[in-house]
């Protein structure tokens, strides 16, 4: 990555958006002294505020930290069937090896510490077994993946949770074009 090119992409974006220094940070509640450490390459914005950096400067997260010059994406395309499937799985190993089964209650109580969740409840409820669908859907897209919205839409029947994924999509500029 080179900071220089980096830095000079946000100035120009910031300035299109006739904001100032100060007004870029206040509105990511950081100093102006971060924003001007961007701008002259000497510094890098931290990753816990890139997508809304992005979203005020209008670009992607892949655009901003090259600078500016459009990539070339091979991104992985993710069926929301597999991830209803994966769910499915999940569930079957407690029906193939018994829900007693150590190998079964280890995997799920490791599910439910790292997510400080009840996995298995969540799953028996149609409703929050959707919200883990969504979650799924998008840390995949976090992980720079996409999804096609046409399968998203089909799956949910929920304008909420499309709207959810759609807007992950659209910041990090993740969507189909077909």
């Amino acid at each position: 990555m080179d900071n220089l090119k980096i830095g000079n992409y946000i100035q120009n974006l910031r300035k299109a958006q006739k904001l100032t220094q100060k007004e870029l940070a206040d509105k990511l509640n950081i100093s102006f002294q971060a924003v001007s450490k961007w701008e002259t390459g000497e510094s890098l914005p931290d990753t816990g505020i890139l997508l809304d950096l992005c979203e005020i400067l209008n670009t992607s997260v892949d655009k901003l930290l090259n600078g500016g010059a459009i990539v070339a994406r091979d991104r992985r395309m993710m069926r929301v069937a597999n991830v209803v499937e994966g769910f499915e799985h999940l569930e079957a190993v407690g029906k193939c090896f018994g829900e007693n089964c150590t190998f079964f209650t280890g995997m799920i109580e490791g599910i439910n510490t790292k997510m400080n969740i009840d996995i298995l409840e969540y799953l028996r409820d149609p409703n929050t077994r959707r919200f883990m669908y969504v979650e799924v859907i998008i840390q995949w897209i976090l992980d720079g993946k996409t999804v096609d919205l046409d399968e998203v839409e089909d799956l949910f029947h929920d304008q909420r949770m499309v709207d959810m994924v759609k807007r992950y999509l659209d910041k990090t500029d993740g969507t189909e074009q077909q």
